[in-house]
């Protein structure tokens, strides 16, 4: 059985096939590079990263993909063009290991994920002003 009870985002990483653990590094900066305040955490057992109490992004590695969520309407709506030659649903990015990581999208994401989470979080703290 796999190792589910990771305590953080080094022993994540140190758990994957050797030949991933590079690509998920890479992912892993370009997401610090554009959230450097976010905390970074293990939740639902892969690593987030959290602004505000939320989390604004989290990412996975598979056998032959690794994967960006959450991926909300506005997300697609935003990257629609430049997520054409990656596979999206159900609110999942996948991006082929087997291609080189596209880290100026993937720190543009982990940005505008980052301000739909500070939105998100004005919208509840005014509606309950009201």
């Amino acid at each position: 059985m796999a190792k589910t009870d990771f305590k953080s985002v080094d022993e994540y990483i140190a758990a994957q096939p050797e030949a991933v653990r590079g690509i998920l590094e890479t992912i892993r900066s370009a997401i610090r590079k554009a959230l450097p305040d976010a905390d970074e955490v293990i939740s639902y057992q892969i690593p987030a990263y959290k602004l505000e109490g939320g989390a604004a992004i989290y990412f996975s590695g598979w056998k032959k993909h690794y994967s960006l969520y959450p991926v909300t309407e506005g997300l697609v709506a935003a990257f629609k063009d430049e997520f054409a030659e990656w596979e999206v649903e159900k609110g999942t990015i996948r991006f082929a290991l087997t291609r080189p990581v596209p880290t100026g999208l993937i720190e543009r994401i982990a940005s505008f994920r980052a301000a739909e989470l500070v939105a998100e979080r004005k919208r509840k703290v005014a509606a309950k002003k009201r």
